[in-house]
C-alpha cells in the first residue's frame, strides 16, 4: 500500500532550513542534562539517600532496625526500609522502582500527547509546555531534603513525563525542517549536540560538587543545587528552538479544551489500525528495538562493571561518563557525515558492527587498569550518539506524513517497553556464572540480531511505501 504525502513541507529556503536546524539542534542541547545529570548520575546517587534518612529518622522513632553499621553510619540502603502506599521495601530499591513506575506512566502519556500534536497545528506549544514541565519539575528537586523522598517520587514522575512527552514532539519536528537529503546529517549534528551540552552541564556541575568543601556546601545542598541548575538549563535553552521553529503542520481538526484530548485518543486508535499497512516500518522499528535495547544496557551496567568487576573507584567512572559524553559528540557528527556518503542504513550496519568489537575489548579490560576502561568507553562514545542519531533519521523517512509524532510515540514506548531485556540477561548470566565478564559479553546478542534484521529490511521500498520521497544516498 502507498500513501500520498500530505504532511509538512521544510523551507525551500535553503538559509531558513538552517536557521531551523540550528534551533532545533537546542533543545538537544537542552534537555540532555534531565537524563545525564538528574537520571544518570545526580538522581540514582541522592534519592535512596534522602530516603534512607527518612528510615532512620523512623528508626528513632519507633525503635532500632538495622539501618546503620556498627560506626552508626547510614547502611548501603539495603536494610532500610521504606513505606509507601502500605507497601514496605528497602530504600536501596526505591530508584529502580521509581524508573519503572515512571516508565509505565510514560506508555499512558505518550501516545496521545503524539496523537494530539499529530492532530492540532501547536506542536511548538505542546513542545513548550512538556519542556518547561519537566524542567520545573527538575528545578523543585531542590527541595527533596530532609528524608522527604515522597516529594523526589512525584517530581521524578512528573519530570520524566516531561521529558518523554517533550521528546516526541521534538523528534516529530525533523521532518518539517529538513529534506529527505539533509535528515541523517541533521539528526547526527542534533544528538551529537545533545551530548555536548549534557557533558559540559555535567562537567560544570561536577566541578561545584567536587569543589563544595572549599565553598562551604554541604553534600546534600551541592546536589540539589545541582537539579536546579539542571531545571534552569533546560528551561532556558528550550527558549531558543521555541523561537526559531516554524508550525508546518497542517491541524487534522479544530477541536478546543476538553475535546482535543477525546479527538487525541481517537487519532491514536486509527493510526495503530492503519499501522499494520506499513509492515515494513515496523519491522525496522522492531529491529530497533532489538539494538536499542543492547546499547541502554551497556550504558547502564557499565557503572556496575567497572565497580564490582573492575574494581574502580567512584573517581573513574564520573570520568568515564565525561569521556563518553565528549566523544559522543565527535561520534554523532562523524556519523551524519559518513551517512552522507554511504546511506543511513549501511552506516547503521557498520556502527552495529563496531560496538561488537566494543563489547568484545570490555570483557579483555584487567581489573584495575583504569586506561583501558577509558579507551573501551571512548569506543562507546563513538558508536553510542551516532547509531540512535541516524535510526531517528532512517525512521522519520519511513513514517506516513502527518503521523509524526503519532508513530515516534510508538518509537519511544517500544523502547522503553523492552528496555528491561538487556539488563535481565546481564543479571542472569552474571548470576548464574559469578563473573560480569561474561555478563558483558552476552550482550553481544543484541548487535548481532539487530544487524540481521537490520540487513533484512528493503528500507527503500519501505520509504516508498509510506508515500515519501527517498534519499539519493540510502
Amino acid at each position: 500500500m502507498t500513501a500520498t504525502s500530505t504532511g509538512p513541507t521544510p523551507a525551500a529556503d535553503p538559509r531558513e532550513r538552517r536557521r531551523e536546524q540550528r534551533g532545533w539542534y537546542f533543545y538537544d542541547w537542552a534537555n540532555s542534562t534531565f537524563f545525564t545529570s538528574v537520571i544518570t548520575v545526580f538522581g540514582a546517587l541522592y534519592m535512596g539517600s534522602v530516603a534512607a534518612v527518612d528510615a532512620r529518622t523512623d528508626t528513632a522513632r519507633n525503635g532500632p532496625t538495622p539501618c546503620v553499621d556498627d560506626t552508626g553510619a547510614t547502611n548501603t540502603l539495603v536494610n532500610c526500609d521504606i513505606t509507601l502506599f502500605g507497601l514496605s521495601f528497602p530504600a536501596g530499591s526505591l530508584w529502580g522502582y521509581l524508573l519503572s513506575v515512571a516508565t509505565v506512566v510514560q506508555v499512558v502519556v505518550l501516545p496521545v500527547t503524539g496523537a494530539i500534536a499529530d492532530r492540532t497545528q501547536n506542536k511548538k506549544r505542546i513542545l513548550g509546555f512538556f519542556a518547561f514541565l519537566g524542567a520545573t519539575a527538575s528545578a523543585l528537586l531542590f527541595f527533596m531534603a530532609d528524608g522527604n523522598w515522597q516529594l523526589g517520587v512525584l517530581l521524578y514522575i512528573v519530570g520524566n513525563i516531561g521529558y518523554g512527552a517533550s521528546i516526541v514532539v521534538y523528534y516529530s519536528f525533523l521532518p518539517d525542517i529538513a529534506t529527505p537529503d539533509e535528515r541523517d546529517v541533521v539528526s547526527a549534528r542534533g544528538w551529537a549536540f545533545g551530548y555536548l551540552g549534557g557533558g559540559i552541564a555535567l562537567a560544570l556541575q561536577l566541578a561545584f560538587y567536587l569543589g563544595r568543601d572549599a565553598l562551604g556546601v554541604s553534600e546534600s545542598t551541592a546536589v540539589r543545587i545541582c537539579f536546579l541548575s539542571s531545571g534552569v538549563w533546560w528551561a532556558a535553552f528550550t527558549l531558543i528552538p521555541l523561537r526559531r521553529l516554524r508550525e508546518r503542520q497542517r491541524p487534522h481538526g479544530r477541536e478546543r479544551d476538553t475535546s482535543v484530548l477525546a479527538a487525541g485518543f481517537t487519532e491514536l486508535w486509527a493510526t495503530v489500525r492503519a499501522a499494520r499497512a506499513f509492515p515494513l516500518t515496523l519491522a525496522f522499528l522492531g529491529a530497533y528495538l532489538v539494538y536499542t535495547d543492547g546499547i541502554s544496557t551497556v550504558v547502564t551496567v557499565s557503572a556496575q562493571y567497572g565497580k564490582d568487576e573492575l574494581k574502580f573507584g567512584n573517581e573513574v567512572l564520573i570520568a568515564t561518563i565525561l569521556v563518553i559524553q565528549f566523544v559522543a559528540y565527535l561520534g554523532g557528527v562523524a556519523h551524519g557525515l559518513i551517512a552522507r556518503r554511504f546511506g543511513a542504513k549501511r552506516t547503521i550496519l557498520g556502527s552495529l558492527a563496531f560496538w561488537v568489537l566494543v563489547i568484545g575489548a570490555a570483557y579483555f579490560i584487567e581489573a584495575g587498569q583504569p586506561l583501558q576502561f577509558y579507551a573501551v568507553a571512548a569506543g562507546i562514545g563513538l558508536v553510542l550518539g551516532g547509531t540512535n542519531a541516524l535510526s531517528r533519521s532512517l525512521y522519520s523517512q519511513m513514517i506516513p506524513a502527518g503521523k509524526e509524532a503519532q508513530y515516534y510515540s510508538l518509537y519511544e514506548i517500544g523502547e522503553r517497553g523492552t528496555s528491561w531485556l538487556g539488563p535481565l540477561l546481564f543479571a542472569a548470566v552474571g548470576h548464574a556464572i559469578g563473573s560480569f565478564r561474561f555478563a558483558i559479553i552476552a550482550l553481544v546478542v543484541f548487535f548481532v540480531l539487530g544487524f540481521v534484521l537490520v540487513a533484512l529490511v528493503p528500507v527503500r521500498r519501505a520509504i516508498v511505501a509510506a508515500g515519501n520521497r527517498p534519499p539519493s544516498v540510502l
